[in-house]
């Protein structure tokens, strides 16, 4: 479970480029739209043409998301020179897919699919870096770069005879890899046409689904965040074949010219209504963070303050939400199973209402590619999207208000916590060498410091096996889980939003500076 979790993770590393590429897109179809803009953005103007080239630049990692895949995974999860094993996996996987072309051009009776017809002219295949290929889509480029990472982390010190010397470490990668996607690539040529058929008819399930489905799929996305798993939830919807081929992500960018120039009612251009969990961190959050300061005692609120703005302001408008959730998380595990239920039941009420779109960000990303280049011809339904969710705003603060003061849950504010205690590179070693460490001021640098005081908690760098991070958390895989302090000491002082600990595999929720905070981490161990 815990590699399971670790490769969930890992996903978010080529996530997280898709929100900015999404607003350049959405920006840009607004601005080309002479609708909104006038005359100004008629095509054959300048303004019109600046803002192609600037289109066409967005529109990169969409039509390459096979390709950010394969290179994202080996940064958190090959074990030593991730730059290398990066290296690798493209290559593989590129050879993977000449092998698919090779197969298909030389036996297309066999395998049902004829390349010479052309890709325009088939279903099921498309272009790879120019190479015409099955359409595996990024389940297919995940598989190949989780297999080089396999063969990197177990292979790549092997050591060979001094004539061979110069296949060592990635080149030895590689030819594993090579010979190894000859009888895949004929596996997959093979079964692949089917496993197609079949995912289409799981588009079919969800789309039959109907309103019971889009519930069930936010509240399991919800649910599952503070497993990790979560990401495996809404991966296949946004950029797999879950609910349409391409992903729901791919298709919303594409076709966004054409739902700003229709009349037609949103949800019968985009009949889908798996990605609004956006609504949840917008409104859900702010309700919360709400309720969350007005629930704290009058004399300690100024404090709340400091912790629940940043926090709830993170969630709204950069859709990151855990140092919000993680707050209460662990210290009142009910409160979020309330916050999956309400939340899910607000988005399938938001679309019963006509409510869809692609909204898995925060206010900005929801903005860019929503709002602004669709007010002008659906901006009805977005109200109705904002009065449906101020209303769930204000159930959500009446409703976490009463419960955090009826049990008197001990949120920070509502008890006295200690200062955190910050140690020097100097100290830990000094630790490590069994010489008493005292307390000491800060290194001046924040994610060193940080990074020091959760190699502390977590039982100093012997008991450290392995690191990577997600967006927001810092995943690490200890030899002792005994030695592991609790979720006082990473709280104390705001130097986490908490700790989640599954036997060897523990959590610490950092914010958006983990990666910084992981380089002084990893430098450390």
């Amino acid at each position: 479970m815990n590699a399971v979790k670790r490769f969930g993770s890992a996903m978010i590393v080529p996530v997280l480029l898709f929100a900015f590429f999404g607003i350049i897109v959405g920006l840009a179809t607004l601005f080309k739209n002479p609708n909104i803009m006038g005359g100004i953005a008629a095509e054959g103007t300048m303004w019109h043409s600046i803002w192609s080239i600037i289109e066409s630049g967005g529109w990169t990692i969409f039509d390459h998301m096979e390709l950010a895949f394969v290179i994202g995974l080996p940064i958190s999860l090959a074990k030593k020179a991730q730059a290398r094993a990066t290296l690798a996996a493209l290559m593989i996987y590129l050879v993977f897919n000449n092998y698919i072309n090779t197969i298909l051009t030389l036996w297309p009776e066999t395998f049902g699919v004829d390349l010479s017809q052309g890709v325009e002219n088939l279903t099921g295949v498309k272009e790879i870096a120019g190479i015409a290929t099955l359409d595996t889509n990024i389940i297919g480029a995940i598989f190949i770069s989780a297999i080089v990472i396999w063969i990197h982390n177990n292979f790549y010190d092997t050591k060979l005879p001094e004539v061979l010397g110069i296949f060592q470490g990635v080149s030895f990668v590689v030819v594993i890899g090579f010979f190894l996607m000859i009888p895949l690539a004929f596996l997959v040529a093979f079964i692949w046409p089917y496993v197609q058929t079949s995912i289409a008819s799981l588009q079919e399930v969800m789309l039959q689904s109907g309103y019971i489905g889009v519930w069930i799929f936010h509240f399991l996305e919800r649910i599952l965040i503070p497993t990790g798993l979560h990401h495996f939830i809404y991966t296949p919807f946004e950029f797999g074949p879950a609910a349409v081929n391409e992903g729901l992500k791919p298709l919303w960018i594409s076709e966004l010219s054409e739902y700003s120039s229709s009349d037609a009612p949103l949800n019968e251009l985009y009949p889908y209504g798996f990605l609004l969990q956006g609504n949840i961190k917008i409104f859900s959050c702010l309700g919360i963070g709400i309720a969350m300061y007005y629930s704290t005692p009058k004399e300690n609120r100024r404090k709340m303050l400091a912790l629940v703005l940043p926090a709830t302001a993170t969630a709204v408008f950069a859709g990151i939400t855990e140092p919000l959730e993680f707050t209460f998380l662990f210290i009142a595990p009910y409160l979020f199973v309330i916050h999956a239920l309400l939340g899910a039941t607000m988005i399938m009420i938001m679309n019963m209402f006509g409510v869809v779109g692609l909204m898995g960000g925060g206010l900005i990303d929801i903005a860019a590619i929503n709002w602004i280049p669709l007010a002008a011809s659906h901006g009805g339904i977005y109200i109705t999207q904002a009065v449906i969710g101020f209303i769930f705003t204000g159930i959500y603060f009446v409703t976490f208000k009463y419960l955090i003061e009826k049990f008197d849950i001990q949120l920070p504010g509502r008890k006295t916590d200690e200062e955190a205690k910050l140690f020097t590179k100097k100290d830990y070693l000094d630790q490590k060498n069994g010489e008493p460490v005292i307390a000491a001021e800060s290194t001046g640098n924040e994610y060193e410091d940080k990074a020091l005081y959760y190699l502390e908690g977590l039982g100093g760098s012997e008991n450290i096996k392995d690191v990577t991070n997600c967006a927001t958390r810092l995943r690490v895989t200890v030899n002792d889980p005994g030695r592991v302090r609790d979720n006082d000491y990473f709280t104390s002082g705001q130097m986490a939003h908490g700790i989640a600990k599954s036997g060897t595999s523990v959590q610490v929720i950092v914010g958006l500076s983990v990666p910084q905070v992981r380089e002084y981490f990893e430098a450390m161990v």
